[in-house]
């Protein structure tokens, strides 16, 4: 019988992220509350998350291995340090793009491999270095893609690279969501063929 494997996530850049591996999968909401608890750390968050989202799934789907991941990006602005959540509105958007012109973000994106035989964990930080932008660039960029539903509200696999001064991270593919350099040793792990 052939391995199943289910990534835990409605997310379409999960989704485009994992296919890159031509391993077949299927997605399952995971319904998890995403709530921060009181005096979590960023990375903290991303890896509490990634690991119930993976747990939720694979409740429902027994003998199967789930993949779950979060990110949870932070910045220090002017009063400590601030999550950057998915903006979901506008403005929220425009004052998140306001904070990162001219500092740095961390993006902390978490993975949790859960199944049959075992469970791996791991947790990627990736930092960008915005460079010093305008409100008038600030809202060029909003105009080219909508990053509503992204962390720090930008898409370093879109436009959002010209906000970008410089990044650092051992995986690129790990601010898009899905740390895949790290998923493909997990999943070898677990008995699934890659290339």
């Amino acid at each position: 019988m052939s391995k199943r494997l289910v990534l835990a996530s409605t997310s379409t850049y999960r989704r485009s992220l994992l296919q890159r591996l031509g391993v077949p999968f299927a997605s399952a909401a995971p319904g998890t509350d995403e709530s921060a608890l009181p005096g979590e750390a960023p990375a903290q968050r991303a890896a509490r998350l990634a690991v119930a989202k993976a747990e939720a799934v694979a409740a429902q789907f027994p003998d199967t291995w789930v993949v779950g991941s979060d990110q949870v990006a932070s910045c220090v602005g002017p009063h400590g340090e601030l999550v950057l959540d998915k903006p979901g509105t506008r403005e929220r958007w425009e004052l998140q793009l306001a904070l990162l012109s001219g500092r740095s973000a961390q993006f902390h994106t978490a993975v949790a491999v859960i199944g049959p035989q075992g469970r791996y964990e791991h947790v990627d930080r990736t930092v960008v270095d915005f460079r010093a932008f305008t409100a008038e660039e600030a809202q060029r960029y909003m105009s080219l893609e909508s990053a509503l539903d992204c962390a720090g509200g930008f898409k370093a696999e879109g436009a959002g690279v010209a906000l970008m001064a410089r990044m650092t991270s051992e995986d690129p593919t790990a601010i898009i969501g899905l740390p895949l350099i790290w998923l493909c040793g997990a999943l070898r792990a677990a008995g699934f063929a890659l290339p």
